[in-house]
C-alpha cells in the first residue's frame, strides 16, 4: 500500500512539474503576444497618420490642381475674347475690301 502511495505521489509529482513547465511556457508565449501586440497597435496607429498625412497631400494637390484649372480657365477666355475681336475686325476689313471693290465699279460706270 505504500509503495502504491509512493508511485501515485512520483505521478502526481510528475504531473505537477509538466504542468508548471506548461505555466512558464504559456506565460512567457503570453507575454510574447503581449508584445506583439503592444507592436501591431503602435504599427496601425502610425499607419493611420501616415494615411491623414497622405490625404492632406491628396487634397493639398486636389486644391493646387483647382487653382491652375481655375488660371487656365481665365486665360482661355481672355484668348476667346481676343480671338472673337480678332474675327469681328477680319470681318471689318473684308467688309471694305467688299465696298472698295462696288466703288470702283460704281466710279468706272460713272465715267
Amino acid at each position: 500500500m505504500v509503495q502504491h502511495v509512493e508511485q501515485n505521489l512520483q505521478l502526481m509529482t510528475k504531473r505537477a512539474v509538466k504542468a508548471e513547465n506548461n505555466a512558464t511556457k504559456l506565460k512567457q508565449e503570453n507575454a510574447r503576444l503581449q508584445v506583439q501586440l503592444k507592436n501591431y497597435k503602435t504599427e496601425n496607429e502610425a499607419l493611420r497618420s501616415g494615411q491623414s498625412a497622405s490625404l492632406a497631400v491628396v487634397k493639398q494637390n486636389a486644391d493646387l490642381a483647382l487653382q491652375n484649372l481655375l488660371t487656365v480657365i481665365t486665360n482661355s477666355r481672355s484668348s476667346i475674347k481676343q480671338l472673337v475681336s480678332g474675327a469681328e475686325s477680319l470681318q471689318l476689313v473684308a467688309d471694305l475690301l467688299k465696298s472698295i471693290d462696288r466703288i470702283s465699279e460704281v466710279s468706272e460706270d460713272g465715267q
